[in-house]
């Protein structure tokens, strides 16, 4: 994690001060739940409380603690105790160190969902605005980067829309995934703490019990979210490409806004470069890294060991942190970006007609015309205008074979780019609905 690419929000919840008042939340409503069920003294737990909430933890402080104790954890409630005083003894009843760890991530994955979600909703209202307003701005399709038929951008951009709103659908599914609370004690059997303190503290911090813990939550779970993010990124990246190569000089039919004062490069004055997408095509990158380490954690030596820590130390802020930042700027690319469709229709007339081979193809196999012969008549036309010698339709309406089965009206009709688009209100409905 960078403040190169990290938005205050998401930072905030990797800080360690937030980490450790998460702590103390978790031990606190422990404490009370062990009060209801008569383990600790009412009194001590309205301590531990009131003094706890108003204390500010020291982060400083309990890193000199923890270089005498090496374990963060154990540093913490030392710490705490200052606060707390003899009450503390209360603290931490039963538990073990995992049961404030794990339900402490929890916490934060979940919080970092939330965040993220409101990631892909900004996204998709941007993707959403400009789809409509270029539903009908008619431009090449591609395969293979090479022209292939008319599409129109606002189809291009409805299928970004699509694409994110199935990620939306993967975030929230992966932040249900991550949303559960172990409080179980040593190796996960309960047997020095009630299984009622674990149902009360999941409650308090909006989690659900783990079924089975062991000593930790199973990583299956942090896998999971974690792939997730890199999918995300994925599609990130995908937009990101389809942008730089839209705004390559030879192409230039949309290209990022270029704000005034800007420059491009270093050594030649007249550059407009993509490089916020060639950033995020980086960004997603690493996003998807972290998804491989998540799933080595799955596999823990029998009910717990902390190959997993040092890992998710890391990740848990870097993939979260990073993915805010490229959610947020691809959505503010696409709020902006600047769409030639002038460029696009010349673009389209490029290759003299060729786009509209295979309503050429059809029509004659229409006519009784085989398909062997049509694809053959068809393609000797068409390689000529690909070496940039005449026009398709005309070398088509000279051709004796392709004349004997289409009229010259017939040919002329098949060059409609209409046709090509005249389902887009059908998948604009499929995508934003029937409204």
């Amino acid at each position: 994690m960078i403040p190169r690419y990290a938005r205050p929000e998401m930072v905030s919840i990797w800080d360690p001060e937030t980490r450790f008042r998460i702590w103390f939340e978790i031990e606190a409503h422990a404490a009370s739940a062990m009060a209801d069920l008569g383990i600790v003294p009412r009194e001590a737990a309205e301590t531990i409380w009131s003094k706890g909430a108003a204390a500010r933890f020291d982060v400083a402080r309990i890193d000199d603690i923890e270089r005498v104790t090496k374990h963060d954890v154990i540093a913490f409630l030392t710490h705490l105790a200052e606060h707390v005083g003899p009450e503390a003894r209360f603290v931490h009843q039963g538990m073990t160190s995992s049961d404030v760890l794990d339900t402490c991530l929890s916490v934060q994955l979940v919080r970092a969902a939330d965040i993220l979600l409101a990631d892909v909703d900004r996204l998709l209202a941007a993707l959403r605005t400009r789809a409509f307003e270029h539903k009908h701005t008619v431009t090449i399709g591609r395969s293979h980067g090479i022209h292939a038929e008319p599409t129109t951008f606002g189809l291009k951009l409805a299928g970004a829309f699509a694409e994110f709103t199935r990620a939306r659908e993967r975030l929230v599914s992966a932040r249900r995934e991550i949303a559960t609370c172990a409080i179980s004690g040593a190796v996960g059997t309960f047997a020095n703490i009630d299984p009622r303190v674990e149902e009360y503290v999941a409650a308090k911090m909006g989690l659900v019990p783990e079924p089975v813990s062991t000593q930790v939550i199973p990583r299956d779970r942090h896998a999971m979210f974690f792939a997730t993010l890199g999918v995300v990124a994925s599609s990130i990246e995908r937009l990101s490409i389809e942008i730089r190569h839209l705004q390559r000089t030879e192409v230039l039919e949309a290209e990022e806004f270029f704000s005034e004062g800007q420059k491009g490069s270093s050594a030649m004055p007249h550059k407009r470069n993509p490089v916020l997408t060639e950033n995020l095509t980086g960004l997603a990158r690493m996003v998807r890294s972290y998804a491989m380490p998540a799933m080595e954690n799955v596999a823990l030596w029998h009910e717990r060991d902390i190959s997993h820590s040092s890992v998710e130390r890391m990740i848990g802020p870097d993939a979260t942190v990073t993915l805010d930042f490229a959610l947020n700027r691809l959505a503010g690319v696409v709020e902006k970006l600047i769409v030639y469709p002038e460029n696009m229709r010349r673009n389209l007339d490029r290759l003299g007609g060729l786009i509209h081979s295979q309503r050429v193809l059809l029509a004659l196999t229409q006519k009784g015309v085989s398909r062997e012969d049509s694809y053959a008549w068809v393609q000797r036309n068409a390689m000529p205008v690909w070496r940039g010698q005449g026009d398709f339709l005309a070398l088509l309406k000279a051709d004796t074979d392709v004349a004997a089965a289409l009229s010259a009206a017939e040919l002329e009709a098949l060059f409609d780019l209409g046709y090509h688009t005249r389902h887009v209100d059908t998948i604009f409905a499929r995508v934003f609905g029937a409204a």
